[in-house]
C-alpha cells in the first residue's frame, strides 16, 4: 500500500475504537510483540493511555534509543491526534521542517512513521502507540495491522 495523506486519513478513521481500557493496551501490544517475535523484527513497542505508557518492550536487536524514537513519535500522534506518518507526509508536500514550523523540540517530537494515536469512534484520544526500529512505513504497518486484527 502506498500511503498518501489521504488514505491515512481514512485509515485512522477505520480504526477509530469502540472501548478503551488497559486490557485492550495489553492485547494490542502484545499482538504487536508477538509479530514482531514471529519476524524477528528488532523494535520497541509502546502503548500508551493519554501519556502513561500501559505497555513497552523492546525486542531483541533493539537498543534503547529505539524506546526514544517512539517516544517522540508517540509525542506527535497525541498532540496532532493524527499519525507521525501522516505529519512526516504533511511536511515533505508542504517542503518545510516539521519540528521549526510547530516550534517544538527534535527531542521530544518527531515526523516519522510509527506512532499512531488511539482515538474512540466520536474523535476523543485516549493513548496512542508507538514502533521503532523499522524503516518508518514498517513501523506504521506493525501498529495499523494489529489495531485491524483486534478489531
Amino acid at each position: 500500500m502506498t500511503y498518501t495523506i489521504d488514505a491515512l486519513a481514512q485509515e485512522a478513521t477505520e480504526l477509530m475504537l469502540p472501548a478503551f481500557d488497559y486490557a485492550f493496551a495489553w492485547r494490542l501490544g502484545s499482538l504487536m510483540q508477538t509479530e514482531a517475535a514471529a519476524l524477528s523484527l528488532p523494535v520497541a513497542i509502546t502503548v500508551a493511555h493519554g501519556t502513561a505508557v500501559v505497555f513497552s518492550v523492546l525486542m531483541p536487536g533493539a537498543t534503547p534509543d529505539n524506546i526514544d524514537w517512539a517516544s517522540r513519535k508517540r509525542a506527535v500522534a497525541h498532540r496532532f491526534h493524527r499519525s507521525s506518518l501522516s505529519l512526516r507526509l504533511e511536511a515533505e508536500a508542504g517542503d518545510f521542517d516539521f519540528n521549526r514550523r510547530y516550534l517544538l523540540a527534535p527531542g521530544d517530537f518527531i515526523a516519522s512513521g510509527g506512532g499512531v494515536p488511539l482515538m474512540l469512534r466520536g474523535g476523543t484520544l485516549i493513548g496512542t502507540a508507538g514502533v521503532s526500529g523499522l524503516p518508518d512505513i514498517e513501523d506504521h504497518r506493525l501498529i495499523v495491522s494489529a489495531l485491524r486484527k483486534l478489531m
